[in-house]
Formats: C-alpha cells, structure tokens, sequence
C-alpha cells in the first residue's frame, strides 16, 4: 500500500487570503492547492515536514509522522481571528494555517 499526504483548502464562511497555496514538503515545493480543492502527494513512510505558501504568507511548518499505507490528511485555511489575522501583516508566517484531520 502506498503513502499518502491529503491536503484539502477548504474554508467555512469568508476568507481573505482565497488564492492558490504552494505545498511544501520536506523543504521541496510539491505542487499547487486551489482554494476548494485536494491534493494527493505520495511520501515515504517517515517522519516529515509540512508547510503551505502563498507569496509572502505562509503557514508554521508542521512535522508528522506517516506510517506504511496510511493517508495523512491536512486541511488547510487562511481564515483566522482578527486579531491572528492583522498580526499577520507583520508575521507573515501566522497568515495560513494547517490543521490534521482524522486520517483514513
């Protein structure tokens, strides 16, 4: 079985930051996410880095762990509180965030 890394943009509501986000694993750009879609990565089975770009904004990275034949799942979203998101303006890397939701 392969392994896989689930990453969804999906936002409930309104969000600001709509545009596509670059998907960054392991340091390596691994494609493109538009807003209201998913993206199926493969990844070895190991510990891992993850991050979401969209110019100068960007969410934390974020490490996990992917087992033999699991699907890792991330949902990803620029939409914050207000006071996160005008802090944002000034730290860049509080703009989008990444949240793991129950794998399958």
């Amino acid at each position: 079985m392969a392994t896989t890394l689930r990453l969804t943009h999906k936002a409930i509501g309104v969000e600001v930051r709509r545009g596509p986000y670059e998907v960054v694993v392991d340091g390596q750009p691994m494609g493109t996410l538009e807003m209201n879609h998913s993206i199926e990565i493969p990844i070895e089975p190991r510990r891992h880095t993850l991050q979401v770009r969209s110019g100068r904004n960007s969410s934390r990275i974020k490490t996990f762990d992917a087992a033999q034949g699991q699907t890792v799942v991330f949902r990803c979203t620029g939409k914050s509180f207000l006071p996160i998101f005008l802090a944002s303006f000034v730290m860049p890397g509080l703009a989008l965030h990444l949240r793991r939701s129950a794998d399958d």
